[in-house]
């Protein structure tokens, strides 16, 4: 699928990136309700819908790993809109969010009179996830004495609640999702090792935004037809000096961080041309500087860019660059780099929306 960005002429400081066509559907994935919910064309992202491809129909567990603010949860919903279970809601749990003294009930339920304050059944959430799924975000918070209750859970696949002593048999698909590292959990012992063992069947590794650089725009848009829907406002166009300078920016609350970003130049937005100011970057991210892949990557993008995208022959990028044809065009493939297309400009109605260029970018 390729969506591209028109420029405008009567433009004349800085050329403005407008919104990309509709466009049908990709064939990935079957179910049209799936479909939008990843936004991204690069190298980086395709790895994980491959993946998802793969292990969505089944029934085998999955751990997605990643920084905060990359869109686990979005990959968690995939993978259950692509399963058999589809037509339960899956059920979420927020590890880190539940206090240690009801993390119990809150994920295995309770009797009647369990515990003081204990006035009725309480339902926990594997129950509620029967035949469906259960996404367990922030797994690397679960206290210890959950993390042993969870692996008996997980090994035979039954629940008894607080103050019964009768197993329920639960047929729960179990996706769980952490930004911590659970290894140096294990090594520190704040995490169980045999717990980690039985997550980690199909593990899968989200990643930040500073290694899909080239999905910017498209998210960008994604979230300006988001907000135009959401606060009645219209815009047209986003200027290529403004895109590029996103793409520049180190992003350390990834995906979250940006849609925070667009949602603020949206409120602000007087007319069809939205202008969106980058945030102050924490202190902690002053610091941190490009890695030499992505030094690469945006060094050769300028390169094609320069050379009209032409790779071959006298004055073609590999020219520039001092590099075989061949061997340019295997960086090009292992950078996720791919030439901008051209359509004509509106809202897409569903799915990906932007074209993941900005325009030259």
């Amino acid at each position: 699928m390729s969506i591209a960005i028109f420029r405008a002429d009567d433009v004349q400081d800085s050329p403005p990136v407008r919104a990309p066509s509709p466009v049908p559907k990709a064939p990935f994935p079957a179910d049209r309700a799936a479909a939008g919910l990843i936004v991204g064309e690069s190298a980086a992202i395709r790895r994980v819908l491959e993946q998802v491809r793969h292990v969505a129909a089944t029934d085998s567990t999955v751990l997605l790993l990643g920084e905060t603010g990359t869109g686990k949860e979005v990959i968690a919903a995939c993978l259950h809109a692509l399963s058999a279970r589809r037509d339960r809601a899956m059920v979420r749990v927020n590890c880190s969010a539940l206090p240690p003294a009801l993390m119990e009930s809150e994920l295995f339920g309770r009797e009647k009179g369990a515990y003081t304050g204990a006035v009725e059944r309480q339902i926990g959430r594997f129950e509620l996830a029967h035949h469906s799924t259960i996404f367990l975000d922030e797994i690397g918070d679960l206290p210890a004495d959950t993390q042993v209750k969870l692996l008996r859970v997980l090994e035979e696949r039954q629940v008894e609640r607080l103050g019964s002593p009768r197993a329920i048999r639960v047929d729960t698909r179990v996706i769980a999702a952490t930004h911590r590292d659970l290894e140096q959990g294990i090594a520190t012992g704040t995490f169980r090792e045999d717990l980690f063992y039985r997550l980690n069947v199909f593990p899968i590794h989200v990643p930040p935004l500073r290694d899909r650089l080239e999905d910017i725009p498209l998210l960008v848009w994604r979230f300006v037809e988001e907000f135009s829907k959401r606060f009645g406002k219209h815009v047209e166009v986003i200027t290529d000096e403004n895109m590029s300078a996103l793409r520049r920016y180190v992003w350390p609350g990834n995906i979250r961080e940006l849609r925070n970003v667009v949602e603020r130049a949206m409120v602000l937005a007087t007319g069809p041309r939205l202008t969106i100011a980058l945030p102050a970057a924490p202190a902690g991210a002053r610091q941190r500087s490009a890695t030499l892949t992505d030094v690469t990557r945006e060094h050769i993008r300028g390169v094609l860019e320069s050379a009209g995208w032409r790779i071959r022959g006298a004055g073609g990028a590999a020219q520039r660059l001092g590099l075989k044809p061949t061997t340019l065009e295997t960086r090009i493939a292992r950078l996720g780099l791919t030439r901008p297309q051209r359509a004509p400009s509106s809202f897409a109605e569903e799915g990906p929306a932007p074209d993941r260029r900005a325009s030259h970018e």
